[in-house]
């Protein structure tokens, strides 16, 4: 499919910049919906898990535009908090909690006393490419970790500060391209890359 542009279905900078590192040498032109011209109608994160959330975003991008669409859908899962907040990380606790900063204190607080070894969590992304035909295709990847006590870095974005790798270091440590072989994000991309290079021989 010579000149294939795949359409992303987000405007988060931090999800485009790091989409264009993976997946940039695909083949394919990577364009936010504001670059292809297209204002893309907000979809409510509802489903009960990441694959329907981001199969509903990236279904309904590739209806709206005819382009192919590339959508995620991602979150932490704290044991100690029964996996919670997962499918809600975006919105955990609710409209007064604006921000990533006021999510990773509330969740923080929620865990004040609980000690490191039971502070067990994990990142988890899915990915979907939605063709026209409602064709879809999804891709998975975890990471496991711990809460931290403190927020601890100042890269990345979302919950990345709070988020301990097993050396220590939070997501927010890390380089960014690091973070790019690393995250959960990076490992369910990486894993829909093949696909994407298959589709555009």
């Amino acid at each position: 499919m010579p000149n294939s542009r795949l359409l992303l279905s987000t405007g988060n900078a931090g999800k485009v910049r790091e989409i264009r590192a993976i997946l940039g040498a695909a083949g394919w032109e990577i364009m936010t919906p504001r670059e292809a011209g297209v204002a893309l109608a907000p979809v409510a994160e509802g489903g009960r898990s990441y694959t329907e959330n981001a199969i509903s975003k990236a279904v309904s991008a590739a209806r709206a535009t005819g382009l192919p669409a590339l959508a995620d859908d991602s979150g932490i899962e704290v044991d100690a908090l029964d996996g919670a907040p997962g499918v809600t990380s975006a919105r955990y606790g609710g409209p007064s909690m604006r921000d990533d900063h006021a999510r990773n204190a509330l969740i923080l607080r929620q865990l004040e006393g609980v000690p490191m070894s039971r502070r067990t969590a994990r990142f988890r992304a899915v990915v979907a490419i939605a063709l026209p035909g409602d064709r879809v295709f999804t891709r998975e990847g975890v990471v496991e970790g711990r809460v931290a006590l403190a927020p601890q870095g100042a890269n990345g974005f979302g919950y990345d500060p709070i988020f301990l790798l097993p050396d220590g270091r939070s997501m927010a440590e890390v380089s960014a391209d690091e973070k790019d072989r690393i995250s959960h994000r990076a490992i369910a991309l990486a894993a829909l890359r093949p696909l994407l290079e298959e589709l555009r021989a």
